[in-house]
């Protein structure tokens, strides 16, 4: 099993649960700020290593119309304030080779989008910077076809690899978790995360806009933990229904405590069985 380190936290299928938490995009410094502030002290807490996430631009949308971020300048701006400030390990996707190296000089993990995975100048230009890149598993491809993405990344000597999965297409307007996929990629060595927010999308069914259904992600959190992996996703906000990307499916962030406390309580018990 590899272990891959971002700052003081480590990665590995066979050690404590990390989480990667954040809004989807940002919408404002203080929004940000707040959201921040309160997954520290949250996390501080409860003893869970916290990695935060949270997009400049949010390129793949369904509408021309849909709310992107404040761009790549200003977006990384404030996650450099945030990085500072909490001296936190931070997360940003990247959509273009042209943004890698100014994203790389902030962020601590660079994320390649799962409609991007298959762009091979985008994960090779990331993967040259030698950060530790966040693949998430594109909807239409099977957890074996990881593999490729993986030759990629360690084709320019890097091996700072974190899969994540996050649902699979089947038929429109739907998507689903098939968790025999987190059991085949951790035979990958690398460290598996689960994308417990994005995997109860409803792509494309909301008039334009991609909506979900966010009253399974505890469910589905649940069942990935069970499975023995390193990290769990999720995108977080005061109020949800008030986000401007995402709303359907990130998970308020006033419950966020209570799950990570059963979501640890799983972890404990399926990583000492294995061990």
């Amino acid at each position: 099993m590899k272990d891959v380190k971002v700052s003081s936290v480590t990665f590995s299928n066979d050690r404590p649960l990390v989480l990667i938490a954040g809004p989807c995009v940002i919408e404002n410094r203080d929004m940000t700020w707040h959201i921040a502030e309160s997954l520290v002290k949250m996390t501080t807490d409860l003893g869970i290593p916290l990695v935060f996430k949270a997009s400049y631009d949010k390129a793949n949308r369904t509408s021309v119309d849909s709310f992107r971020g404040p761009g790549l300048e200003k977006g990384l701006q404030i996650l450099s304030e945030i990085k500072k400030q909490f001296s936190i390990p931070i997360l940003t996707d990247v959509h273009t080779p042209k943004e890698v190296a100014l994203a790389s000089a902030v962020a601590d993990i660079i994320q390649i989008p799962a409609f991007l995975m298959r762009q091979t100048d985008l994960v090779v230009s990331s993967a040259k910077t030698q950060s530790v890149l966040n693949v998430k598993k594109a909807q239409f491809v099977s957890s074996e076809e990881m593999n490729y993405v993986i030759q990629k990344i360690e084709s320019v000597n890097n091996k700072n690899i974190l899969l994540t999965e996050r649902g699979t297409f089947f038929g429109y307007h739907n998507l689903v978790v098939d968790y025999r996929n987190l059991d085949v990629m951790k035979k990958t060595g690398y460290p598996v995360i689960f994308d417990a927010t994005h995997s109860v999308q409803r792509p494309g069914a909301g008039d334009g806009k991609t909506v979900g259904n966010r009253e399974f992600i505890p469910l589905l959190a649940k069942a990935a933990v069970s499975a023995g992996i390193s990290g769990v996703f999720m995108e977080v906000h005061p109020e949800p229904d008030k986000g401007l990307s995402d709303a359907a499916n990130m998970f308020p962030l006033d419950r966020l405590k209570s799950l990570l406390k059963l979501l640890l309580k799983i972890d404990r018990i399926v990583k000492n069985e294995e061990n």
